[in-house]
Order: structure tokens, then C-alpha cells, then sequence
């Protein structure tokens, strides 16, 4: 197991490779290129991270507190604040919890998301993360909007070993939670995954949809616990930040699953994401393969984004938790 993390953690460090081209490489010209901290130096550091997709309210935040840090330890020249510039990206992303409630007790997670960010692979990725976990997972195709949604989730089921309860094309999606909640409650399943539809375009239609699974949830699996998590394109940058504020007005988010981040120079998105919504980033994707997505951890991502540190901490990780 140690071995596997050790081996995502190269995968996020090598995924991460365009992102570092972006943000990264403006850094070390930046560091190398001012011999005094000015106000010219911060305001290149503003550009760079606004480029980065790191976002202009947590580019402030990380500016200010750097600029503090700077006065308070009477620093002259940008050499000697890198790492107090690395410790402020990694302190803007910290959230209040990012506890995984679902792995403990018999749990429903309803994904959400527009069509294209990974959503429906998502699920199947999850399923498998779950059950290599020793967990009973069974899936929901409640996405009967789109018609290979349904497919393509059974292929993913077939390759995590897991089972799954699905609806005819254009079905009513609350028909299949109900269904598969019958499934659950009798195969004794520990998780729920319902792969659902997401069309921001007609918040209306998708505020219905939400309110009738939220609805059969609580009537017939009330001792369930409920996981909402929207998935987002990483390559999207500010338009995936766009989404998960949306979709936060429609239901109660719990938590990000953030795709697609290897080959992408907008993984500064991820900072942005919990700096500016206080959601967590639970899960991350790095590569097409059933075991590229795992749980998310902000100092191993800054760390991996600035190739420091090395895979120690990993190893030291319960091998239980599935975390990288």
C-alpha cells in the first residue's frame, strides 16, 4: 500500500508538471531575478499567482499574509520568502473539516456535476477506491439524461467488482435511488454511490431532481449518512470555481472531486477552490487508470506542485485510509 501511495505521489508530482510550468517557473525567475523585496516584486508575485488560476481573492490572502510574515521577520531580499510564500499557499488552503464521515457508517454519496468533467469515471473510480477499502458498495446510474451515461458507468462497475442498479434512457432518476436504496437495504450495502445528472443550465429542472432523491433518501434510508460531492473539471481553472459556487445554491456540498489535473497548467484551481469556498477537495484525479483518483491532501499537493519534500509522509499514512 505504501508502495502505491508512493507511486500516486509521482504521479501528482508528474501530473502536476504543466501546472509547476506555469506558477513555479514564475517563481524561481521572480526569486532570481529582484535582489530586494519591493513593491514591484509583489506585484509580479500578484500576477503570477492570478495566472496561475489561484484565484484574485486567494491571491490577496496569500499576499497579505506574506507581506506580514516579511515585516515580521525583517526580510530583505525574495530568496529568504520562498518557503514562507509555499506556507502561505498552503495555509489559505486549509479548511475547517475534511473528515471522510461516509467510511465510517452506512452512507449514501450523491455525485453531482456538469456532463464532461469526469463524473460518471468518477463514480466508478470511487466505487473501486471504496471497496479496495473492504467496503460493500453498490452504484446508482440515476444519470438517465445522458445515454451512455448509464453504459458507461456498468463498465465501471464491471471493472471495480461492484454491483450496480440502473434505469432505462430517460427514466426518472429518483426511480433508480428508490431502487437502489431497495438494493442497498437488502444486499446490506455499506455505500451508496448515485452517479446523478447535472445540467446548471436549467438550475430549476436540477433543483427538482435533487429535492425528489433528497426526499426518497430521507423517507425510506433515513440511518443513512448523505455525502453530496460535485465534481469539477480541473482543466476548466475559474469556470470549475464557477460550477462548485452554483451548485452549492442547490444542494449541500460536502466536499470536491477535482479531475483531470495531470497535463493541465490550471491546478492552481485547486487552491482557489478552498480558499474561496471553504469546501474541501476530497478526492483528485491525475490519470485515466481505475486507481488514479485518491483522497487530497493540501500540503502534499503545494509539495508535490513545488517538488519538495520527499514520499516519507506517505508511508507513515494508515494504510487503511486510502489517503496519498
Amino acid at each position: 500500500m505504501a508502495e502505491e501511495k508512493k507511486g500516486f505521489f509521482k504521479r501528482l508530482v508528474s501530473g502536476l508538471q504543466k501546472t509547476r510550468d506555469n506558477i513555479v517557473a514564475g517563481f524561481d525567475s521572480l526569486f532570481m531575478g529582484y535582489d530586494v523585496i519591493d513593491d514591484d516584486f509583489y506585484e509580479e508575485l500578484e500576477e503570477i499567482l492570478i495566472m496561475g488560476d489561484i484565484g484574485i481573492n486567494a491571491t490577496t490572502a496569500i499576499l497579505d499574509n506574506l507581506k506580514e510574515q516579511v515585516a515580521e521577520k525583517h526580510i530583505r531580499r525574495p530568496v529568504e520568502c520562498k518557503q514562507l510564500l509555499i506556507d502561505s499557499i498552503k495555509e489559505q488552503m486549509h479548511v475547517d473539516s475534511t473528515e471522510y464521515a461516509f467510511e465510517g457508517q452506512k452512507s449514501v454519496i450523491l455525485v453531482i456535476g456538469v456532463n464532461g468533467v469526469g463524473k460518471t469515471t468518477s463514480v466508478g473510480k470511487l466505487a473501486s477506491l471504496l471497496k479496495g477499502q473492504g467496503k460493500r458498495v453498490i452504484m446508482a446510474a440515476a444519470d438517465t439524461f445522458r445515454a451512455a451515461a448509464g453504459e458507461q458507468l456498468t463498465e465501471w462497475a464491471n471493472r471495480a467488482g461492484v454491483e450496480i442498479i440502473g434505469g432505462q434512457s430517460g427514466a426518472d432518476p429518483a426511480s433508480v435511488v428508490y431502487d437502489a436504496v431497495a438494493a442497498a437495504k437488502a444486499r446490506n450495502a455499506d455505500i451508496l454511490i448515485c452517479d446523478t445528472a447535472g445540467r446548471l443550465h436549467n438550475k430549476k429542472n436540477l433543483m427538482a431532481e435533487l429535492h425528489k432523491i433528497y426526499r426518497i433518501l430521507e423517507n425510506e434510508y433515513s440511518d443513512a449518512y448523505l455525502e453530496t460531492l460535485v465534481v469539477l473539471d480541473g482543466t476548466t481553472g475559474q469556470n470549475a470555481l464557477v460550477q462548485a459556487r452554483e451548485f452549492a445554491e442547490v444542494a449541500n456540498v460536502n466536499g470536491i472531486i477535482l479531475t483531470k489535473l495531470d497535463g493541465t497548467a490550471k491546478g492552481g484551481i485547486a487552491v482557489a477552490i478552498q480558499s474561496e469556498l471553504g469546501v474541501p477537495v476530497k478526492y483528485i484525479g491525475v490519470g485515466e487508470k481505475i486507481d488514479d483518483l485518491q483522497k487530497f491532501d493540501a500540503d502534499t499537493f503545494v509539495n508535490a506542485l513545488f517538488e519538495i519534500g520527499d514520499t516519507k509522509q506517505e508511508d507513515v499514512q494508515d494504510a487503511d485510509t486510502g489517503e496519498f
